[in-house]
């Protein structure tokens, strides 16, 4: 096989930005390239499974060492494994027109429009950089304060790393599992309005299980867009609505099956996986009960950081809940945001039904379990507080599922939003 000269934009243009070296554990699947299982230079025979950023990396350092006919190799078995995988087919395409004619850059051989190359391309730049992006072993998303004992997952998407994380509850704490490459909105995120095609960041939860079956029975040939199903997210969420945001729609969803997967951004705003990523993810999803953060840029902490803020939330939650009990209403009102709202309710609107409705017990008794709190991305002062309230009194007994704002004032944290899970 003669030398291509594909270098350009392969070793110049994503893999001096993307294949950097690195000593620090990685996340799934994006180990340190001489920890790889079945590299190149390996028999056939003796390789496993490895994840699709690493095969890339395989084949282009393949190609960055000279060695075409391994890369050859390695590309066909992307391919073999991933046959829709339209990347790894633009890359041997390359590989194979590089026998007669110099290529000066990824995607040069195909005959496909400028911008589909453009998309792949970045998609090559997200999927290396993915391979090589580093998850500090001891650490966990700051967002992930506290879990409830029901909750047995959570999912956390990097929007500027086009990754999903999932992290188990391990007593209350999160413990990682896995990541997945991701498609976001083709304008990029922190979606504003309907139609803007950004995806929105911020705290949500899985509100439904869209099955095939009935997407194909409710879109019909829209629904290949979906692929194998599609989990909906409830955005707009109450800080949403109060910020003005519009919108609705927003899934988390499968790739028509016609492709492996889409470039980074390319969907109207859902967050896309791969069919068969999509399938792994399922298995951790509960309606109703699995939250979804969706962040600019995730922030790794130590785990005794995340511990420090759940016990300054869990202390103010406590308080605000005994001095509803002690009836004491000016107590009570203290745990309030002077910006407060809940639905057309402002502070003062909702302090004077407070006050008038404890005018009329003589006891209360207030009991909160099964409590989640998870702060806002890109607020560090913002955290979305969830639980179960057992509410007692003189005249009237109720229980809810209740969900807080909770924004950080000064030091001290007060209640900006309240209303029903």
């Amino acid at each position: 096989m003669k030398k291509p000269l594909l270098g350009c934009a392969v070793a110049t243009a994503l893999l001096a930005t993307a294949l950097t070296p690195s000593s620090t554990t990685l996340a799934l699947g994006n180990r340190p390239l001489s920890s790889l299982t079945g590299g190149y230079g390996q028999p056939a025979g003796k390789r496993g499974a490895v994840a699709p950023e690493a095969m890339l990396a395989q084949t282009l350092l393949a190609i960055t060492s000279s060695q075409f006919d391994i890369a050859l190799t390695e590309i066909d078995r992307v391919l073999e494994q991933y046959p829709n995988f339209r990347l790894a087919h633009l890359i041997k395409g390359d590989l194979l027109m590089a026998r007669v004619r110099p290529i000066s850059n990824i995607g040069e051989a195909s005959a496909a429009p400028a911008d589909r190359i453009a998309d792949l391309q970045d998609e090559a730049r997200a999927r290396l950089t993915r391979h090589q992006s580093e998850r500090p072993l001891q650490k966990v998303p700051r967002y992930l304060v506290e879990m409830e004992p029901e909750q047995k997952y959570a999912l956390v998407v990097d929007v500027s790393k086009y990754t999903l994380y999932v992290f188990e509850n391990d007593k209350g704490r999160p413990r990682y599992v896995a990541d997945y490459y991701t498609t976001i909105g083709r304008n990029g995120a922190e979606k504003l309005r309907e139609g803007d095609k950004k995806t929105p960041l911020g705290v949500y939860h899985v509100t439904g299980n869209l099955q095939r079956d009935y997407l194909v029975k409710t879109y019909g040939n829209q629904s290949t867009l979906y692929g194998d199903g599609a989990f909906p997210l409830n955005y707009p969420n109450d800080w949403d609505r109060r910020l003005g945001r519009s919108g609705h729609g927003i899934w988390l969803h499968g790739v028509p099956f016609d492709t492996y997967s889409r470039p980074p951004r390319a969907s109207d705003g859902c967050v896309a996986l791969t069919n068969e990523d999509l399938l792994a993810v399922g298995k951790h999803v509960q309606v109703g009960m699995t939250p979804v953060i969706i962040s600019p840029k995730v922030e790794w902490v130590e785990a005794k950081a995340a511990q420090s803020t759940r016990e300054d939330l869990r202390k103010s939650l406590d308080q605000w809940r005994v001095d509803w009990e002690s009836r004491d209403t000016d107590r009570y009102l203290r745990h309030y945001s002077g910006k407060f709202s809940a639905g057309k309710q402002d502070l003062a609107s909702w302090s004077q039904q407070k006050r008038s409705v404890n005018a009329n017990k003589s006891w209360i008794k207030v009991k909160v379990d099964r409590v989640s709190m998870f702060l806002y991305p890109g607020n560090e002062d913002l955290a979305v507080v969830t639980f179960e309230q057992h509410y007692s009194s003189n005249n009237l007994n109720n229980q809810m599922r209740k969900r807080q704002y909770w924004q950080r004032e000064g030091g001290t944290w007060r209640i900006i939003h309240e209303g029903a899970a």
